[in-house]
């Protein structure tokens, strides 16, 4: 929902000028872009939050597209600090609106208009910068699917990771080239709390393995299950496979991560000599809490 497109008037000039507003500057078209919807869509949900503004269907889907928003927000170059700020504007402007006021009721009609067909959708494509998350809405009672997925690819092993199933449970189910069966899976994300940023190239690596944040600076969730995994969850071609279901609470922190940073799976194995040997896949953040909103 873009300001200039849907937004004139009394309700263009309520909802603010937000570059200005946020410190941004002008400083590029795609910096402006972003941060304009999520402006824009940080202060409709807050304003839905407060006065009951939409079918839960619609907030649903409003909220889906304010975190895709974000996270291209940060992909434009915008500091988590920024976007922020943007945030914090949004929320501001959205708690000293009368429920009733007629700008708020114009933007809200115009939301509904724009977002009720997005919120009947089944399925959606989240594009990221190296890889992409596939959504489905659709859930059977009788058989497993990936409501949210990403697959991947490590040495001659194949991955999918994402949730599956009604509960959406975070799951990553592996098959490996040589049959090796691994006794436990770890996931490895960046620990918010201690750290004040992603850790974007900042190793001499190629691809997602840049992107992810050092051991010391992370936070491990250990799989609570160890499974045959189901066919309908396997890599495309794969006859077998195993499943590690991991805590909630790490879809959790895989949410608040930078879309630009990688996550670490790690499958660890017995060697014959006892020590332990781990094979590391990953993934890319990207709109995953997007696409968890959507699944929503």
């Amino acid at each position: 929902m873009s300001k200039k497109k849907t937004l004139g008037g009394s309700t263009a000039r309520w909802l603010g000028a937000f570059v200005a507003i946020a410190g941004l500057g002008a400083s590029s078209q795609a910096h402006a872009g972003a941060a304009d919807q999520l402006y824009e869509r940080t202060l409709m949900t807050s304003a839905d939050a407060r006065c009951r503004l939409f079918k839960p269907a619609v907030g649903s889907a409003l909220d889906a597209a304010r975190a895709q928003a974000r996270g291209a927000t940060l992909r434009s170059g915008v500091s988590e600090v920024q976007v922020q700020a943007v945030e914090q504007r949004a929320r501001a402007k959205a708690s000293g609106a009368a429920c009733n006021s007629a700008d708020l009721q114009t933007a809200a009609g115009r939301v509904r208009q724009a977002f009720d067909g997005y919120s009947t959708m089944l399925r959606m494509t989240y594009p990221g910068d190296r890889a992409t998350w596939q959504a489905d809405r659709s859930v059977s009672a009788t058989i497993p699917v990936w409501r949210l997925s990403q697959p991947a690819g490590f040495g001659g092993d194949r991955l999918m990771f994402g949730l599956s199933g009604r509960a959406n449970d975070m799951l990553a189910v592996a098959t490996f080239a040589d049959n090796a069966q691994p006794y436990t899976a770890r996931l490895v994300l960046r620990d918010t709390l201690r750290t004040q940023g992603p850790y974007l190239n900042a190793r001499n690596a190629k691809g997602l393995a840049a992107n992810a944040a050092p051991r010391n600076a992370s936070r491990v969730f250990g799989a609570e299950t160890r499974d045959s995994a189901p066919v309908t969850l396997l890599p495309t071609g794969a006859k077998t496979g195993l499943s590690f279901r991991f805590p909630r609470e790490a879809a959790d922190a895989m949410s608040r991560l930078d879309p630009r940073e990688a996550a670490t799976l790690e499958f660890v194995f017995t060697s014959r000599t006892g020590v332990d040997v781990v094979r590391r896949a990953y993934v890319e953040v990207g709109d995953f809490a997007a696409g968890r909103a959507f699944l929503r």
